[in-house]
């Protein structure tokens, strides 16, 4: 019982303190989420983070009363808002902890890229949800009703961190079950969210990340499957300063212009001159996906390697032609934590499950509550595991482990060398010595300057 009820304050003090740290009561009022009188916004934003820590659904928590201090309705209407900009939330709290947290954890050369996915928001058994939707998921090959959660991340090979969400509906109006509210004020924040979601997802996707890359966030190539990879959407993301590295698809219906002719993938792949032997890497070449606004071609480096699940082959293509070939591929491993994300997200932070609500905004609130859970935790993560968070202590632990140069380590063997051969009894001294010297002179003047200097310290110093 005593551990369990410390493991239950431990986890209160790291939500306590991630809202401190991170001043989410700023970032709320910034993001047009405040209250006039009651109960502040933070604190139930704060019950809502932490639901899924405490084993209970909201109804238990507020049943309780005295534990939350509130409520139903002042919990419904806190999800309800039409005025909440949620997107503008969760794009200040991930910039920030990036800026603030992660960055100073990451090395420079590391490449920092940002990820696109959509999965499927499952609400098959709701009748009245608004913009429900027949959403068809390609891993079923069937239809469901709920809605396709597209989502951008940022990662740097280490941590993921999702960066903005949104709910779309189906883009066709004879796939929505439940129609548009039109009683709303189309200046609202919830009457644009509507509008957005029902626009294509690749739109969608564009002005995501505008506006991600205008926050501030570091990243230099976007990553997306295969179900995003079109020329245009390749062209308008370059128009923006952001690269692309995604998997391409296996269709005659997307051309590419090779060697002055325009064809499709596969009949690139018959035509030109694969590499010897099991090599992973097949191939690559050069081509283009079009012109921008200005008529120029856009140039892009497409890598063929071999599919290792069914002994065929699989397309990459990077608008960054300076990247080499392995560079791309090791680049769109990082995808899968998108994956995993999606993964934790469904299977730990009640992702879908959490939220009965028929209102577009509290659904789209929710899922703002789920990311800022998966933000806390991916940050908790990097600061246990990361040595670096230990501030002046790593680094007077790096300098007392500071490892020796090459120099001085030969310097070192030198001597060792020397107190050796000196125990023999026809060996002298100045023998030994005017041996090493003659030794380290023959040697190029590149390898024996520096060793002779470190040798001579190394020496007059004993």
């Amino acid at each position: 019982m005593s551990r369990i009820v410390s493991d239950i304050v431990s986890c209160e003090n790291q939500i306590h303190q991630f809202f401190l740290n991170q001043k989410i009561g700023s970032l709320l009022k910034r993001s047009n989420i405040d209250k006039e009188k009651g109960i502040s916004s933070v604190s139930v934003f704060r019950v809502l983070v932490t639901l899924v820590f405490t084993g209970k659904n909201l109804f238990r928590t507020l049943e309780a009363g005295g534990s939350c201090g509130m409520a139903k309705d002042t919990v419904y209407r806190f999800l309800n808002s039409v005025h909440t900009n949620w997107r503008r939330f969760l794009l200040l709290l991930s910039s920030r902890v990036i800026s603030q947290e992660l960055l100073s954890l990451t090395d420079t050369t590391n490449m920092k890229v940002l990820i696109a996915d959509d999965t499927l928001y499952r609400r098959n058994r709701s009748k009245h949800v608004e913009l429900l939707s027949r959403v068809f998921d390609h891993t079923d090959h069937r239809y469901y009703r709920g809605f396709r959660m597209l989502t951008l991340g940022w990662s740097d090979g280490i941590s993921f961190l999702p960066v903005s969400c949104a709910l779309l509906a189906s883009s066709k109006e004879k796939n929505r079950l439940v129609p548009l509210r039109t009683d709303l004020d189309r200046r609202t924040n919830g009457a644009k969210r509507r509008r957005e979601g029902i626009r294509k997802a690749t739109d969608v996707l564009v002005e995501m990340v505008a506006e991600a890359t205008a926050s501030g966030i570091q990243a230099s190539h976007l990553l997306f499957d295969s179900w995003f990879a079109f020329p245009a959407t390749m062209r308008k993301l370059l128009a923006k300063g952001v690269h692309t590295i995604c998997m391409l698809k296996v269709t005659e219906k997307i051309f590419y212009r090779y060697q002055g002719e325009d064809l499709h993938l596969a009949a690139i792949y018959r035509k030109i001159r694969k590499r010897r032997g099991r090599a992973k890497i097949l191939a690559s070449i050069m081509v283009e996906i079009g012109e921008d606004d200005r008529g120029v071609p856009v140039p892009a480096k497409i890598v063929f390697v071999r599919d290792r699940r069914t002994q065929k082959w699989l397309a990459l293509l990077s608008t960054d032609t300076s990247l080499g070939d392995e560079q791309i591929v090791m680049a769109y491993k990082r995808r899968w934590d998108i994956e995993v994300f999606f993964k934790m997200a469904k299977s730990f932070l009640n992702l879908a499950k959490e939220c009965q609500g028929r209102s577009y905004d509290a659904l789209v609130a929710h899922t703002v509550v789920v990311c800022c859970r998966y933000i806390m935790l991916t940050l908790a993560k990097r600061t246990n595991k990361d040595p670096r968070t230990l501030g002046t202590l790593f680094h007077a632990c790096c300098e007392e482990l500071r490892q020796a140069t090459f120099a001085e380590a030969l310097a070192l063997v030198l001597m060792f060398l020397e107190q050796a051969m000196g125990a023999a009894t026809e060996m002298t001294r100045e023998l030994l010595r005017s041996l090493l010297d003659r030794f380290l002179r023959d040697l190029p003047p590149i390898y024996g300057a520096r060793w002779l200097l470190a040798w001579q310290n190394n020496a007059a110093f004993c």
